[in-house]
């Protein structure tokens, strides 16, 4: 009997000394997929820079992003490689929201906070999905962001209450917009980066695109939220929208073509603060 406790602290050792070699692997995986997630994030911006403009017509998603990047000259070998970093980020997101590294907390909070980090997590795993189907052939059409949401809410919204569950949705994801927004506006913008090894110009410069972008993300978001809410609101699934959706819809408006283009560069802003952060957000190493 006296062994049950010395076994027990043994697999407990060996599970810290395993977790400790693992260490260097997340920074790595979490850097990888603040790039790809950034890289993603740019070509949407630029899509929607080019509608705003009248280069193109229509905008695009995350999906459509992928199907962009796959049809560039060595697309798919490209497209691998921002599938590997979209995991590599979906892992830091379950680390972050099981291990919790950067101490959110067991509160009200931080509860909220880690769930929020495991959605994404999820989300992002989807996007790994989809992509690996672009590369093999399986996932077919352009793209559309805006069917995908209409396929999971009218899915959701087919069992009891699911109506009422894609409205909290729809209304959790506009509070995420506003909170997004203040967030934009705060002295801290989440985790502060390492940014003291760039001169003082460029580390204000990098500041400044990071809240353009962040606030611009805030806004297409929230839109992405009142859709959904109006689609549950009126039961009606073929409301729901995704980024795609959003950002047409900005177009639509008065002076849409200078809303789209405003925020268009406001989402390529967020994409290259990504790219920032790959190289300088802080990461710590224990998980």
């Amino acid at each position: 009997m006296a062994t049950l406790p010395t076994n027990l602290d043994q697999a407990r050792e060996q599970l810290m000394e395993a977790r400790h070699k693992a260490s260097p692997f997340v920074e790595k995986f979490a850097r990888f997929g603040y790039a790809a997630k950034g890289s993603v994030y740019v070509v949407v911006g630029a899509i929607a820079g080019m509608a705003a403009i009248g280069a193109r017509q229509g905008t695009t998603g995350s999906r459509g992003a992928m199907q962009t990047i796959s049809r560039q000259p060595f697309g798919h070998v490209m497209l691998g490689i921002v599938a590997c970093g979209l995991a590599g980020f979906g892992l830091w997101q379950f680390i972050r929201a099981i291990e919790d590294p950067e101490d959110e907390g067991a509160d009200g909070k931080g509860i909220g906070r880690r769930i929020g980090f495991f959605g994404s997590g999820l989300l992002y795993f989807g996007l790994v999905w989809y992509a690996i189907g672009v590369i093999t052939g399986a996932a077919r059409g352009g793209g559309d962001d805006d069917a995908g949401a209409r396929t999971w809410s009218a899915t959701i919204m087919s069992y009891p209450m699911g109506q009422w569950l894609v409205f909290l949705i729809g209304c959790g994801i506009v509070c995420y917009g506003i909170f997004q927004l203040a967030r934009a506006f705060r002295k801290h913008l989440g985790v502060p980066p390492r940014l003291g090894e760039l001169d003082p110009q460029t580390h204000r410069m990098v500041m400044v695109i990071g809240r353009i972008g962040v606030a611009a993300r805030g806004i297409v978001f929230g839109i992405v939220g009142v859709f959904l809410a109006m689609a549950a609101y009126h039961h009606n699934p073929t409301e729901a929208r995704g980024i795609a959706g959003a950002l047409d819809s900005l177009e639509r408006q008065p002076y849409g073509p200078w809303l789209l283009g405003i925020v268009a560069v406001g989402v390529i802003a967020y994409g290259v603060y990504m790219l920032v952060l790959a190289r300088y957000r802080r990461i710590k190493q224990q998980v």
